[in-house]
């Protein structure tokens, strides 16, 4: 394959730069699958975070550029890209600026959000614009589907475009080709990787995206539907069994991930001081001061509101922001996991880590996630998320240490590529965290050491501001449904890892009805600033759509209106429609004195209000039932808010249904009431969204 006269100068030639954007770490453990893939097939992996900017320097590198990069929020570049982002936006860069780099690309999403893939796309775009050129095709893994539905085909094809490009750069050199012809040899059409026809594409468009007709959008989504329905297998499957062909094929299976962590653990000596965990930014303990259920007993979902101080703290924040709470795993959750890997008897010891002496893993680091010399209890509680999904990876790594060979073989199947379609349906869909597995493959009896290799980090979960500082100072407020669901493989019912330890938490505040309660303490930082804020021109109309909890900042806008209005007499404001919408009237109408109050008052203008679950009266006329039907009645008013008065919608809730919807439906009204096409009318709201007079927080 290599012509070098030494494997040390073929190593040199055929090193390429590999660069991650994550939030979460799936984009980073995409990038060290691929780095150590790497040596296997010849290369050498230059691995950085996109943030560490020190150690690359772009403008002057000469091997191929590898990127992964994720999307966050509602289509933002991930914390770790956004000086990488920020500096190549610069626009007094030369448009031959990256003339010289060849590049691939692998962006992560979720097509359940308007913007999807949106971080690798931002970045993709900018560097075409400054001269770089594709080596190889663009990958966009969607989360909605599985992303190993992108990223294995993906991965599988980057060696051969690779391996092209290295070919074709040396026999440039050994003919001595010119400058200018090398140039136009290299613009060449990139690599296309194995099936890209499993590529996910959304309707919303962007505004490049005009040159894509709506033939070619439902084209795509009928195929997508079917990839879908094709992970629908055999009714005989389940988690621990398999079915024709399947059970009788020969299996693909991922290579074994290299060991590198190991683990020591110590009797305690002593009273143990309290760890903390590792977090990006500032933390602040703070008291619970009141809790509240805002829906009846009867209803479907049960929502609560809790209240907390910050008096004594520096948080500080404006309407509009989150804010991330920062919770423990379930505690019988822990000890079943503690007791089914029989450490029970050692929860209390503390875990010493360290690398392998004779690991094959590159780059090998202990998890930064993980306190020094804290408890296993501690581990498991605070820093290691021990629902997450596990990665096929994982599985192949369980496979090593399963004794039966039946469950052996399964395991084998979950990971393989013939076991994709049950991967997805036993695991990935139905939610099977680590747990469910080791129930399920009772010869399953891993080492401490491969959880902490393969499980990720506890991530702080995110809630809106619920209330304005100017209002109410020195408190925040939040509020959040209790996420109650089946687990898929064993049939017992689990809450939401964050709202049911808040809902557990807050129990004796909301008991006490009144009382004086222990005051709970919860530890919260503050997220990354966003632009999901009231207009600073307060004379500029405003329109909100939060059904459900998705009300919670409009409550923190009507509030800070309320005030600022109070200060301001003679200032004119302009103004406030709000699009509610619940099940039911009398069960979870969430602020229902509030909303009447700032309407009364005249903060709030126009309330729009439906109830989805309601029948009407003998002969009254149906009502609207969602709140993109209210939008749609009064189109007049919302076309006129957005175009002509220079307005600002904000849109807050349910990515997967609402969201979609609520934008399908604003679509509708602009091609309407303007008289345009399907297309224009969502160009003109991708512009929109690109004025931040479209704004979204949104979430699955």
């Amino acid at each position: 394959m290599c012509d070098c006269p030494s494997r040390a100068a073929c190593l040199e030639v055929m090193r390429f730069l590999l660069l991650y954007a994550t939030q979460q770490g799936q984009a980073k453990a995409i990038a060290e699958e691929i780095r150590e893939k790497a040596v296997a097939h010849g290369f050498s992996a230059d691995l950085h975070c996109m943030s560490e900017s020190d150690k690359y320097d772009l403008k002057t590198e000469t091997a191929p550029l590898v990127m992964v990069v994720s999307t966050t929020g509602n289509g933002d570049p991930p914390d770790t890209a956004r000086m990488f982002v920020r500096e190549i936006q610069d626009r007094t860069l030369p448009t031959d600026c990256f003339a010289h780099l060849r590049y691939g690309l692998l962006g992560l999403g979720d097509s359940e959000y308007t913007f999807f893939c949106n971080g690798g796309k931002v970045i993709d775009k900018r560097l075409e614009e400054l001269g770089a050129r594709r080596f190889y095709d663009t990958g966009h893994a969607d989360d909605c589907v599985g992303l190993e539905l992108v990223v294995e085909p993906w991965v599988d094809g980057l060696w051969a475009a690779l391996a092209k490009h290295f070919e074709s750069r040396r026999r440039e050199e050994m003919s001595g080709t010119p400058a200018a012809a090398l140039d136009a040899s290299r613009r060449a059409d990139p690599v296309r990787p194995q099936s890209v026809h499993i590529e996910s594409h959304i309707e919303l468009l962007r505004l490049d995206d005009s040159g894509r007709n709506d033939s070619d959008v439902l084209e795509q989504n009928a195929a997508n539907r079917g990839q879908s329905s094709a992970l629908i297998g055999d009714v005989e499957s389940s988690l621990t069994r398999s079915a024709p062909p399947l059970s009788q094929a020969s299996l693909n299976i991922p290579a074994l991930p290299p060991e590198y962590l190991q683990v020591h653990l110590q009797e305690p000596l002593g009273q143990e001081s309290q760890a903390s965990v590792a977090s990006a930014g500032p933390v602040f303990q703070v008291p619970v001061s009141k809790a509240a259920q805002l829906t009846t007993r009867d209803a479907v979902k049960t929502t609560l509101l809790v209240e907390l101080d910050i008096s004594e703290t520096d948080f500080t924040y404006e309407p509009g922001d989150a804010f991330s709470v920062i919770c423990p795993n379930s505690e019988s959750e822990v000890q079943s996991l503690l007791h089914r890997l029989r450490l029970t008897d050692r929860r209390g010891y503390r875990v010493l880590l360290s690398i392998k002496a004779a690991t094959k893993r590159t780059g090998a680091a202990l998890p930064q996630h993980i306190p020094e010399k804290c408890s296993l209890q501690f581990i498991l509680t605070w820093c290691l998320e021990i629902r997450a999904i596990p990665k096929k990876a994982f599985l192949r790594a369980l496979v090593d240490w399963t004794s039966d060979g039946t469950e052996k073989r399964r395991l084998q199947e979950l990971c393989s590529r013939q076991g994709a379609a049950d991967y997805s349906r036993f695991v990935r869909d139905a939610g099977a965290c680590l747990l469910d597995l080791l129930l399920a493959f009772p010869s399953c009896q891993p080492p401490l050491s491969l959880l902490l290799e393969h499980l990720p980090k506890l991530q702080p979960r995110p809630y809106s501001c619920a209330s304005s500082s100017l209002s109410q100072p020195g408190k925040l407020r939040f509020i959040f449904n209790i996420v109650e669901f089946s687990s898929g493989t064993l049939g017992a019912v689990r809450r939401g890892v964050c709202t049911g330890w808040l809902a557990s938490l807050v129990a004796s505040v909301l008991q006490a009805d009144g009382g004086k309660a222990p005051a709970a303490q919860i530890s919260i930082s503050p997220r990354t600033s966003n632009s999901f804020h009231l207009p600073s021109d307060p004379s500029a109309p405003v329109m909100m759509v939060g059904p459900g909890t998705g009300i919670a900042p409009f409550i923190g806008f009507l509030q800070h209106r309320e005030k600022l209005q109070e200060q301001h007499p003679d200032r004119r404001f302009g103004a406030m429609w709000l699009f509610f919408g619940c099940r039911h009237q009398d069960r979870d109408y969430l602020f229902r004195e509030e909303l009447h109050h700032f309407h009364r008052r005249g903060i709030l203008t126009h309330l729009e209000v439906c109830f989805s679950r309601d029948t009407p009266a003998v002969g009254e006329e149906a009502p609207v039932k969602y709140v993109h039907d209210s939008l749609r009645l009064h189109s007049q008013q919302v076309a006129g808010l957005l175009l002509h008065e220079r307005g600002h919608i904000y849109v807050c809730g349910d990515a997967k249904n609402m969201a979609k919807d609520v934008n399908d439906t604003l679509a509708e009204i602009i091609s309407k009431e303007v008289g345009v096409d399907k297309l224009e009318a969502m160009k003109t709201l991708a512009a929109l969204k690109e004025e931040k007079r479209y704004l979204q927080d949104i979430w699955s």
